[in-house]
């Protein structure tokens, strides 16, 4: 994959990234919802993020060790939803119609990173590493968010049973957005191997 075409992806997700932070913020300020207000300071995260990894072009290692903590950060953050989750049962409810398209979406965005990431072990760019692993850091919330909503849609299921399905979902995301942070973070002593971008 081009570095350039790496960079306009990201671009364009950083964009998006910082729409919903904006709109999750301020709605979360006009209605006092906590829910809101941390799916904002999530997005804003992963703003930041992308922001970092797009303008970044020599510092390779302060960009392995920055994306690395922050995504350490939002882990924790995470935690927060998870617990709203499972306390408040915050998922919201669908037509058939529309939860389709919105796991149609999650697939794709899942796939994409799963294979951004197959594609990124072959490379040594800082960049591509930290992008990788952003990437799948948002499509595993993704899913989380995804399964909230269907459980809220379709009937089958208790409140309680709901509630158990979303804590213990939102927990193994959030452990797998820690461990996304963790493998930059110490492997910051190798950074002096990987190779400058060509931005």
């Amino acid at each position: 994959m081009r570095v350039d075409k790496v960079k306009f992806t990201a671009f364009m997700s950083l964009l998006v990234n910082i729409a919903c932070s904006i709109y999750h913020v301020a709605l979360g300020v006009t209605t006092a919802s906590w829910w809101l207000l941390t799916i904002g300071g999530y997005y804003l995260i992963l703003s930041i993020m992308r922001l970092v990894g797009v303008c970044s072009k020599e510092n390779q290692r302060f960009l392995v060790m920055f994306t690395g903590r922050m995504l350490i950060a939002l882990s924790f953050l995470l935690a927060g939803t998870a617990v709203l989750a499972f306390v408040k049962d915050r998922g919201t409810s669908f037509p058939l119609v529309a939860m389709l398209a919105i796991a149609t979406y999650t697939f794709v965005k899942i796939t994409l990173a799963i294979f951004k990431w197959i594609q990124a072990r072959k490379c040594s760019s800082a960049q591509m590493l930290t992008l990788r692993n952003i990437s799948l850091a948002n499509a595993v919330v993704s899913v989380f968010s995804l399964q909230r909503s269907m459980l809220v849609s379709f009937e089958g299921m208790s409140a309680a049973e709901i509630r158990i399905m979303n804590m213990a979902t939102g927990s193994a995301v959030c452990v797998i957005v820690f461990l996304l942070g963790i493998t930059l973070v110490k492997d910051r002593t190798d950074t002096k191997n990987i190779k400058k971008s060509s931005l």
